[in-house]
């Protein structure tokens, strides 16, 4: 089942979303109050998020931003009844990939959360509590922008950690060449295609003490990140 985090304070709005995806095979777990996200989205693990905008202690354009830094990779519609032109530009700037404005109809929500499932290819990102990623003897912190074996660190640029993002959430499964550009670059020109190459070279130089590690270049298809264990 894909698991959803859905923050929303409107008990009655909420009970009837929450509802409402469960009976389409969803599964949600719903948070009301905005300083309880983080400690939810950490034990829940899940593939998107829908957040509504105007939330008790913590709002959901702070809260987008929060989860991208643990997740950069992470799904996130926004649900409010602001309007303005300036309101949805400041949810895409916080992090969101779309924004559906109150009242809506649940065939709208649950359609542009399948679309955007769809054009991202989620899948859970395994997060530790603490927010880490562990891949074989490295333990890799989005958040942070680290990448930790032993005693040893080392700090990723914000390019590194969205690309070592995406090979992490899709360990053993190949991912399409042209999916990472457009992800972490938004186009798939000659300029970004090189730029991936150079990028994918310093990430096996920074995983190459770890023998069960392994990034495979798959000729005219993408890449395949081997993670043993």
């Amino acid at each position: 089942m894909t698991k959803i985090l859905y923050v929303e304070d409107e008990p009655f709005l909420g009970k009837i979303v929450k509802e409402s995806l469960e009976s389409r095979q969803f599964e949600v777990c719903m948070v009301a109050d905005g300083r309880d996200v983080l400690t939810q989205f950490k034990a829940f693990q899940p593939v998107i998020c829908v957040l509504d905008v105007m939330l008790p202690h913590r709002d959901g354009y702070a809260l987008a931003q929060d989860i991208r830094q643990l997740a950069p990779e992470m799904p996130i519609i926004f649900l409010t009844a602001k309007t303005q032109t300036e309101d949805v530009l400041k949810g895409f700037q916080a992090g969101g990939n779309d924004y559906v404005r109150k009242p809506f109809s649940m065939e709208e929500l649950i359609v542009r959360i399948q679309n955007l499932l769809q054009l991202t290819n989620a899948k859970p990102v395994l997060l530790a509590p603490n927010g880490h990623i562990g891949l074989g003897s490295y333990t890799f912190y989005p958040h942070k922008y680290e990448l930790h074996r032993a005693s040893n660190l080392r700090k990723l640029s914000h390019r590194e950690t969205e690309l070592l993002s995406i090979l992490a959430e899709n360990r053993n499964f190949t991912v399409p060449r042209r999916d990472i550009l457009m992800r972490v670059w938004g186009d798939d020109s000659f300029f970004n295609s090189r730029n991936l190459d150079v990028y994918i070279t310093r990430l096996r130089d920074y995983l190459r003490d770890d023998p069960a590690l392994e990034i495979v270049t798959l000729k005219g298809v993408g890449y395949l990140f081997k993670c043993e264990g």
